[in-house]
């Protein structure tokens, strides 16, 4: 009867150690669900003449929902790519114009692919890791404030309005992933992404401006 027990006990625990190691193994899909936080840090330019010195704006940060998913090619290579409805970010004033308030809002919708490496074994009950990729920074939907109009010379009948250039960029991103027990887990990451834009208003005036946001994220993920 033992000898009969044996093959199967070592069955099994194979199975058990394959299932352990399935964790974030090659061919394993995780999808996630959080909130991401991006943090601009303005550094910016004058506006173009007609405008007095020191005529500057600062991008304020915004929090959402946010998600994403994650397919392991190898044990230790992963492809992410997060997904976000978008941002909102406050323009307001700075330098010269510090207190005149918002100027304006833009919206962002970064779309990034990133290729991660993982460290340690599938299985690990924490795994950091490191990763890169290309990002496209589209930014739209610009809106402008009375301020801006009275600071441009405009008037309410014909306001002044903005609008943002949208970059190709690259992201590099740090991480920690936890494994919950499981399927689940909970991944965090903070991503930097190096962004120079030009802001131009209707009255043909231009502001270059380097945003280089700072993104922090949370999710829980669950693994198919």
């Amino acid at each position: 009867m033992a000898q009969r027990l044996l093959p199967l006990a070592a069955l099994a625990a194979g199975l058990l150690a394959a299932c352990a190691a399935h964790g974030q193994a090659a061919g394993s899909l995780t999808v996630r669900l959080g909130a991401t936080d991006v943090t601009p840090d303005t550094r910016s330019g004058n506006l173009s003449t007609p405008s007095f010195a020191g005529t500057r704006v600062s991008v304020g940060s915004n929090l959402q929902a946010a998600g994403g998913v994650t397919w392991m090619w190898t044990n230790n290579i992963a492809l992410d790519l997060p997904l976000t409805a978008g941002y909102k970010h406050e323009i307001t004033g700075d330098g010269a114009i510090a207190g005149v308030g918002k100027l304006g809002e833009v919206k962002s919708q970064p779309a990034t692919l990133l290729v991660q490496y993982r460290f340690g074994a599938p299985d690990a009950a924490v795994r950091p890791y490191v990763g890169a990729g290309p990002t496209y920074a589209r930014l739209h939907g610009a809106r402008s404030t009375l301020a801006l109009t009275a600071l441009t010379g405009g008037t309410p009948t014909s306001p002044t309005t903005l609008s943002a250039e949208s970059k190709w960029t690259v992201t590099g991103q740090v991480g920690l992933a936890w494994r919950l027990g499981g399927k689940w887990s909970l991944d965090t990451s903070v991503k930097y992404t190096p962004l120079k834009t030009r802001v131009t208003l209707s009255t043909g005036q231009t502001l270059d401006a380097s945003l280089d946001p700072t993104t922090v994220s949370v999710g829980v993920g669950y693994r198919f």
